[in-house]
């Protein structure tokens, strides 16, 4: 079977996560401007799509060069193989953006790799039109200081990996899955220990610890674009989706608190939480952050406090955030992770953090304040 070149888009901040996830997966990898290239087969494209958490999507690389004029850029982007993967009745689109490159113009350079794109395949397909009825191929071209990487979203343009299919239903400014996920791994939680989220909003990150307890795929309950194209069987999504229902430990014993002072919120976290099939793992309470009594030592805190845009008053987030130093700060054995844009977190909380990790959620540039807590004998 021939080999591809494969790339998991990573967030800023989180490329040795999703290096590591696919390291897992017995990857060799290569980090490079957030992009996690690795060499695989075509069967590895539902592998990476149903089982990477932290990941935004997956790229099917068709090719890297250097490009300085448009002509230079539609002949080499003709020569591509484009027509192993767009069929004849492939519907595609061209999303680009460019660099500190001399092809600075994005909306030129989209048109000249469509163009050579439909030349290409009117060659191989001997037609001079294209019904566009058919599959969907997201060519995303990329000019970065003049070299010019062209790729087709495996995972679907409209729903990156961060769409599990489980959060119908979100409070305002929500995490992302995908970012939740990297919070949880970037932690010292494991399956025995507690994990607790007193402003749990719509519940993602407890739902993705869960579901991290249960070693159960992210992707398994969702379906991707790549999914009706002919170049990758039916049978290898087949096979994927097994393998992956395989290694869900259903039995698991975790310990998992969610809660937060909003009972709607309470309500649509515990929706989403049965919608993923881990509403029995976690424990749901409608409780003020102030009102939190530490059940046990060496618990794991990881949330995502309001911001002041989110609740429009400044000196209540104030008050929340000294209340996570008050209670969560307090106790030795307990590790700490908060994520907040606020710049002057540590004097809030009332000690400097171990680690200060920079990252964006959304748009918005956040901290991820990582406090360590005793080891646990």
């Amino acid at each position: 079977m021939s080999r591809i070149k494969l790339a998991a888009v990573a967030a800023a901040g989180i490329e040795a996560v999703v290096k590591r996830e696919l390291q897992d997966l017995g990857y060799e990898t290569q980090v490079d401007n957030g992009w996690v290239y690795f060499d695989c087969e075509i069967k590895d494209i539902p592998i990476v799509n149903i089982n990477l958490r932290s990941s935004d999507r997956i790229m099917l690389v068709l090719g890297q060069f250097n490009a300085y004029t448009f002509e230079e850029l539609f002949g080499k982007t003709y020569n591509l193989p484009w027509e192993k993967w767009i069929t004849k009745k492939g519907k595609f689109t061209v999303k680009g953006r460019s660099i500190k490159s001399k092809l600075y113009s994005v909306p030129d350079c989209q048109s000249i790799v469509k163009k050579a794109v439909v030349e290409k395949l009117k060659d191989k397909y001997h037609v001079d039109w294209f019904e566009e009825e058919g599959a969907e191929f997201t060519i995303q071209l990329i000019i970065r200081k003049d070299e010019v990487t062209l790729a087709i979203d495996t995972t679907g343009s409209r729903e990156g990996l961060f769409k599990r299919g489980y959060r119908e239903k979100s409070v305002e400014s929500p995490i992302k899955e995908t970012m939740a996920a990297a919070l949880i791994q970037l932690s010292f939680w494991r399956d025995d220990r507690l994990l607790m989220d007193p402003m749990c909003g719509s519940g993602t990150i407890p739902i993705e610890g869960a579901l991290i307890g249960i070693n159960k795929a992210p992707g398994l309950d969702r379906n991707f674009e790549s999914e009706k194209w002919p170049a990758v069987l039916e049978e290898y999504w087949d096979e994927a989706r097994e393998e992956a229902a395989k290694k869900i430990e259903p039995d698991k014993k975790l310990k998992i608190i969610a809660s937060d002072i909003d009972p709607k919120a309470v309500k649509i976290a515990r929706e989403n939480a049965k919608k993923a099939g881990v509403e029995k793992y976690i424990d749901f309470k409608v409780m003020d952050v102030k009102d939190v009594q530490l059940p046990e030592e060496y618990g794991i805190l990881i949330t995502n406090p309001p911001y002041g845009e989110r609740i429009g008053e400044d000196e209540e987030v104030v008050e929340i955030l000294k209340t996570i130093g008050e209670i969560f700060g307090n106790d030795d054995t307990w590790s700490n992770y908060i994520i907040t844009p606020e710049r002057n977190f540590e004097d809030l909380y009332g000690k400097k953090s171990n680690r200060k990790r920079k990252l964006y959620n959304g748009n918005i540039r956040v901290d991820y304040y990582q406090y360590y807590g005793k080891k646990k004998r």
